[in-house]
């Protein structure tokens, strides 16, 4: 039988509480940020004078992906000038800073289920996370509780399956030469995925596996390159490997995929490293 005993814990209103008020919960936010529950995020600034608009509460950072979180606390319920806040310190951030991706954060005592609706709109459009955050004392002892209400939503493809087509239509929309490129990506996908075979659809050229969609790599053929777009995770050493290989990385897309143009020479020259970079979108997700 257990030894374990049977704790009460009582909730604390920290609204106008005297010593447990919002530069209390800063400060145990700042002391360990993983209690918000968004993962092992590393402070880097706290009361961040923003221009002409206050004081950012706090600014973290993953430091594998470099995402940054413009934390707003707000004590008792969510309103209108948090909202506001909340996200215009976000934009005057990602706009200052546009080589990290930003997340916005509002953490409150009660989201209501107003706010919740109003916050859900810009969910998808503004990344955008909402906590609500409960003190809890036992005792002498004080903790904070946060439970993760919204969560960043990641905007994916449209679930609909494209329009499909043949060869030919991309043939005569790019041209043989970069339609056989995609041959060739696919030769070098044979060589840890065979069953994979290309799937020709109006948008982009994709891969299907044994009858159903796999799409961890897309295909658009253009006049005189092809461009892919391989889905993975961004990663600084990824983005690092492609940059010293000289090869033209457009962007990290929205929907969570590398878009990179590539040339006949390209393929052939890192045709290994292409591999890999293939495999390793394989791996992360296109079973």
């Amino acid at each position: 039988m257990s030894n374990l005993k049977y704790v009460k814990f009582d909730r604390v209103l920290l609204k106008g509480h005297q010593e447990y008020n919002e530069i209390w919960v800063q400060a145990r936010i700042a002391e360990d940020p993983a209690i918000l529950g968004l993962g092992e995020l590393i402070l880097k600034d706290k009361e961040r004078m923003q221009p002409k608009a206050g004081r950012l509460d706090i600014l973290l950072q993953d430091p594998e992906s470099k995402r940054r979180y413009e934390v707003e606390v707000q004590l008792d319920s969510t309103d209108e000038s948090h909202i506001i806040r909340t996200i215009e310190y976000w934009d005057i951030e990602r706009k200052r800073y546009p080589q990290y991706d930003h997340t916005a954060v509002i953490v409150a005592e009660d989201i209501t289920s107003r706010f919740l609706n109003v916050i859900a709109l810009f969910n998808g459009f503004i990344p955008l996370v909402a906590i609500q955050m409960k003190a809890m004392r036992c005792g002498e002892q004080m903790s904070l509780v946060c439970t993760k209400v919204i969560d960043q939503m990641t905007l994916g493809l449209d679930e609909e399956e494209p329009e499909v087509v043949n060869r030919s239509y991309w043939e005569k929309r790019a041209n043989k030469d970069t339609v056989q490129l995609a041959d060739e990506l696919l030769a070098l996908i044979h060589k840890f995925a065979p069953p994979v075979e290309l799937n020709y659809t109006k948008f982009y050229i994709g891969l299907a596996q044994e009858g159903r969609t796999n799409n961890f790599v897309t295909f658009q053929p253009q006049k005189n390159a092809i461009r892919i777009e391989v889905r993975m995770s961004k990663a600084e050493d990824v983005e690092t490997q492609i940059s010293e290989k000289g090869l033209e990385l457009t962007d990290y897309t929205k929907w969570g995929t590398y878009r990179i143009h590539l040339s006949k020479s390209d393929v052939e020259k890192h045709s290994q490293f292409l591999m890999e970079l293939m495999k390793k979108a394989f791996d992360e997700g296109g079973r």
